[in-house]
C-alpha cells in the first residue's frame, strides 16, 4: 500500500485500462476519407504487369483501373492519382506526349470520369514520365533543367489534362513559379474549378527508387539526380518557404513528400499555415514494411495503419498511399 502524498496523485494509466476508455479519448482517427490511392497506368486492354520492387503492386490498362476505381467507391476512398507509364518511343526531349490530348493520362481521366463521376482524379504534372532524360523538366546542353520553359510545358499539361476533365492537378516538379503560372491558365481557360495539389515540400529523396522503376523512368535517369530542384533533406526552413510562396501563387493544398522520414515537416507545415496539407507514403517506405511483412518480421497491417495514423498525428489532412484499398478495407471491418 502505497502511503498518501507519496505517489503521483495523476495515474496516466487509468484512462488506457480499458477499451472504451482509449476511444473516448483518442486524439486522431484514421478513416477511408483521408486517402488518395495512387496507381500506374499502361496502354492497351486487359494488361497488368507487376513491380517487382512494389510486391502487390500493378500496372494496370484503363480497363483494370475501372476496377480499382469501382473499389475505391465501394470503400469510400474519395480519389485516385494517376501516373501514366508511356511507351519509351514516346519519350522525347522535348517531352510533347506530356501534352498530347489523346494520350494516355488525358484518356484514362475521361473513362474515369464518365464512369464514376463521384471519384475524385488527381494527376500529375511533371514532364519525368515523357522525357527521353529522365528528369521533371527541359534540360539544356549541359543537363541542367531549365525552369521557365519547364513551366511552358506544364501549363500546357494541366491545360490538357483539365480539358480532359480532371479534378485536380498536382505538380511535383518543383520549378520556381510553377503553381502561379498554372492557376493563372486554368482561370484563363475557364477551369476555374480545377484544383491545385502543390507538391511543395519535394526532397531529393532516396526513398523513389521503387517509383521510378513503375514509371520506367529509372533506366532513363540513370546517374543522373533532381538535386538543382528538389529539397535538400538536410533542410526544414526551406521546406516552409516553399509552401508559402505556393500558397500565395494558388495552390488549393499543400503536399510534402516522402512522409515517414518527414513528419517533422508535416508538422511544421500544418502548424505554420493551417492549410490543407497533404503527404505521400513514397514507393520505399511502401517497399519497406511490404518486404519486412512478407518476411514476417513485422505485423504488416497492424504496422501499415500505424504509419498511417502517424501522418495524422502529424497534422496531415489527407494521405496518398498504395494501402488506400487495404487500409479502408481495414477500417471497415473495424
Amino acid at each position: 500500500m502505497h502511503v498518501l502524498g507519496k505517489f503521483p496523485v495523476r495515474r496516466m494509466r487509468r484512462l488506457r485500462r480499458d477499451d472504451f476508455s482509449r476511444r473516448m479519448v483518442r486524439e486522431h482517427r484514421l478513416s477511408a476519407d483521408d486517402f488518395i490511392y495512387p496507381v500506374f497506368v499502361i496502354d492497351g486492354k486487359n494488361r497488368r504487369e507487376a513491380v517487382p520492387s512494389m510486391p502487390g503492386v500493378e500496372r494496370l490498362t484503363v480497363d483494370g483501373l475501372l476496377d480499382h476505381a469501382a473499389r475505391c467507391v465501394e470503400l469510400g476512398v474519395p480519389a485516385m492519382a494517376l501516373f501514366p507509364v508511356v511507351d519509351s518511343k514516346l519519350r522525347t526531349a522535348d517531352a510533347r506526349e506530356a501534352f498530347n490530348p489523346d494520350g494516355l493520362a488525358p484518356r484514362a481521366i475521361r473513362a474515369l470520369k464518365d464512369r464514376f463521376p463521384q471519384l475524385g482524379v488527381v494527376t500529375d504534372i511533371a514532364l519525368d514520365p515523357y522525357t527521353s532524360h529522365g528528369q521533371d523538366g527541359l534540360i539544356d546542353e549541359s543537363g541542367y533543367v531549365l525552369n521557365d520553359e519547364t513551366i511552358e510545358a506544364l501549363v500546357k499539361q494541366a491545360l490538357t489534362h483539365a480539358e480532359a476533365g480532371v479534378d485536380i492537378v498536382a505538380p511535383s516538379d518543383m520549378m520556381d513559379g510553377r503553381v502561379g503560372a498554372l492557376r493563372r491558365a486554368l482561370d484563363q481557360g475557364g477551369h476555374i474549378h480545377t484544383r491545385i495539389l502543390a507538391y511543395a515540400a519535394k526532397y531529393a529523396s532516396s526513398f523513389y527508387g521503387p517509383f521510378r522503376d513503375a514509371v520506367g523512368s529509372a533506366a532513363n535517369l540513370g546517374k543522373g539526380d533532381k538535386y538543382t530542384y528538389q529539397i535538400d533533406p538536410a533542410n526544414s526552413d526551406e521546406a516552409l518557404w516553399e509552401v508559402g510562396m505556393d500558397l500565395e501563387e494558388g495552390a488549393d493544398m499543400v503536399m510534402v513528400k516522402p512522409g515517414m522520414p518527414y513528419l517533422d515537416i508535416v508538422r511544421r507545415v500544418k502548424d505554420e499555415f493551417g492549410a490543407p496539407t497533404f503527404v505521400y507514403q513514397v514507393s520505399g517506405e511502401y517497399a519497406m514494411l511490404q518486404a519486412a511483412g512478407m518476411n514476417g518480421w513485422i505485423d504488416r497491417r497492424k504496422c501499415v495503419l500505424e504509419s498511417l495514423l502517424a501522418f495524422k498525428r502529424a497534422g496531415a489532412d489527407g494521405i496518398l498511399t498504395y494501402f488506400a484499398l487495404e487500409a479502408a478495407a481495414w477500417l471497415k471491418e473495424g
